[in-house]
């Protein structure tokens, strides 16, 4: 569904959960004092770590350092994107989730039932295709296909691998038996019909696996011929809820696997992603008879820092990797590694790990070749430097495409490593490291470390308190950080940005506040904050910890304010009305 969720929605969703009851629903806990507990679901323990508060509407572990809200639960548990997270509790609520610039809500009602009726009737079809390589009269053919390439029962079921019958009509028989559910195979593309509006199965007489979308929602079908016939893979074509741009064979089992995936392989077939699964490799993925596209490098750069390319080193997978690469530069950043492995002549995925094993193959992937590399060799093979004229067009070719890059380290280097390919003036890169010399030196404004440190400092303080409760913001408006300016106390901007959000929603409770910080360079420090307990007792109320941390903050403000002026006054640069502003904070003081 297309357009933005509206924030709005997303903070009454908040309101409407009950996160024990939504975190019990997939974990049993236990009620400890206020809190609940169990072992934690995001890593091996014994004993309980694991910590759901009902008041604060927050999930902590103390063993792995898990947290979050509801919305960051189910990211977390079921392994969502951020928007599915919002559907899925939205369906948990039973409501309808909104779009800003979209349909009308009855159009989005409508669709959002006939997609929800796709996605049910595509798991049945799945279904029936493993049921028919147990139970057709052809499927001991279908099985003893898979035993000679090597897969196991295990990973058979694993993937849900199944046989598409040679009849004509055995999907069309089985699932159209109204004209309306005929219309909506025909749609699927799980059915087809030629000129003379003759309907028949769209896949017969191959290995079926079928492919899932991100939520493990069945999308379409990739079809593996048995014999010599062609094509080899027939893939299902472009559907209402299929778009091969944007989907990839075993991402969403490669997820499941693994709670937090470090690397990500990239393959060619279906039959590799199986295979390396079966010993052990579960991080492997397959494009569906394109190229990696844009999409698909977004998708793997946000699941694991490490994405590797595997392709075949003839003509063909060269080019492919070129093409993979141009799309993935767009995208590149620092703390992602993009790496390219070719393999032998006559090889493939398949037959090189049954070949080498688990451990020699992995250690193929340490070693290869790595994003840079791979850039410039591709350019030296194309232009000779040993010219003006080749290393203006090494230039004229390399300068576009680092251009697309987004301002970060590895752009930095790569942009050096073209210079002394071309030999060029390096007075560029003394320029650039004066200025970076000059930012290292600037006056440091933010230190974020500071909220994950134990002592009770002003900013600290009053952050906690407005993460607690809100509303203290609007409770006491006159307490406002933002007129203190811009002074340089550490984490000042932050206390100001988070008070800011109070008071422009004064019906915010914790959970609102930290949805609303997420993606936010904050939001990790923000979090391990509300871990730690706040000095409240009798004697301690929140509402008087509020205004005392305050008056920490004007004194810290003041003192921090005096510092500044004698310096200049140290270094002569102190103007008239400055002199006058340090004899009245001296004063004050």
């Amino acid at each position: 569904m297309a357009g933005l969720i509206p924030r709005d929605f997303i903070d009454d969703l908040l309101a409407r959960t009950d996160i024990v009851e939504l975190v019990d629903s997939r974990v049993r806990l236990k009620k400890a004092g206020r809190n609940y507990q169990a072992c934690c679901p995001f890593h091996n323990e014994k004993s309980p770590s694991f910590t759901v508060s009902q008041d604060k509407q927050f999930y902590h572990c103390f063993g792995c350092g898990a947290h979050g809200n509801a919305i960051s639960f189910l990211m977390e548990y079921d392994r969502l994107e951020f928007p599915e997270a919002i559907e899925e509790l939205a369906r948990y609520q039973g409501v309808e989730v909104p779009r800003e610039q979209g349909n009308s809500p009855q159009q989005s009602k409508e669709k959002r039932q006939q997609q929800e009726n796709d996605y049910e009737l595509m798991e049945k079809v799945a279904r029936f295709f493993v049921h028919q390589l147990k139970h057709h009269s052809n499927g001991s053919q279908a099985i003893d296909y898979l035993k000679q390439r090597g897969l196991s029962g295990d990973i058979v079921k694993q993937f849900n691998i199944g046989y598409a019958p040679s009849d004509w009509d055995a999907a069309l028989k089985t699932f159209g038996r109204t004209p309306a559910l005929q219309q909506q195979l025909l749609d699927l593309k799980v059915i087809s019909e030629n000129e003379q509006r003759r309907r028949f199965d769209f896949f017969r007489d191959r290995i079926m696996f079928p492919i899932r979308d991100r939520r493990g929602r069945v999308v379409g079908f990739g079809g593996r011929v048995m014999g010599d016939g062609g094509p080899k893979y027939l893939n299902s074509p472009e559907t209402r809820i299929f778009h091969k741009g944007h989907e990839l064979y075993g991402f969403y089992q490669a997820r499941q696997a693994n709670r937090k995936l470090e690397r990500l392989m990239i393959v060619e077939g279906y039959m590799d992603v199986v295979a390396l699964a079966q010993f052990g490799i579960d991080y492997a993925v397959a494009s569906l008879g394109t190229a990696t596209t844009a999409e698909h490098i977004q998708l793997l750069f946000r699941a694991a820092p490490q994405l590797v390319c595997c392709y075949d080193g003839d003509r063909a997978g060269r080019d492919a990797a070129w093409r993979a690469l141009e799309n993935a530069l767009p995208y590149l950043k620092d703390g992602v590694e993009m790496k390219f492995l070719f393999l032998p002549d006559g090889e493939d995925p398949d037959t090189l790990v049954r070949k080498l094993g688990k451990e020699a193959f992995e250690q193929q992937l340490e070693s290869a070749v790595p994003l840079s590399k791979f850039f410039f060799d591709s350019l030296m093979s194309r232009h000779h430097t040993k010219s003006n004229e080749g290393k203006a067009a090494l230039k004229a070719e390399a300068m576009p495409l680092l251009a697309s890059i987004p301002e970060c380290t590895q752009k930095k280097m790569l942009e050096d490593q073209l210079n002394e390919y071309t030999l060029e003036d390096k007075n560029l890169r003394l320029k650039r490291e004066i200025e970076e010399a000059f930012q290292r030196h600037k006056p440091r404004q933010v230190d974020n470390q500071l909220l994950s440190k134990h002592s009770w400092t002003p900013i600290r303080l009053l952050l906690r308190l407005l993460l607690e409760e809100p509303s203290l913001a609007a409770k006491y408006p006159e307490l406002a950080p933002s007129a203190l300016g811009k002074v340089p106390i550490s984490g000042l901007d932050v206390l100001q940005q988070v008070h800011e959000d109070c008071l422009a929603n004064p019906h915010y409770k914790t959970p609102h506040l930290l949805e609303r910080f997420r993606g936010h360079k904050i939001q990790e420090s923000l979090s391990k904050l509300m871990t730690m307990d706040l000095p409240v007792d009798d004697s301690n109320p929140l509402e008087d910890l509020y205004r005392d941390g305050f008056d920490r903050l004007i004194n810290l403000y003041l003192q921090t304010r005096c510092d500044e002026l004698l310096a200049k006054a140290r270094l002569g640069t102190i103007s008239m009305e400055e002199k006058r502003e340090l004899n009245n904070l001296m004063r004050d003081l």
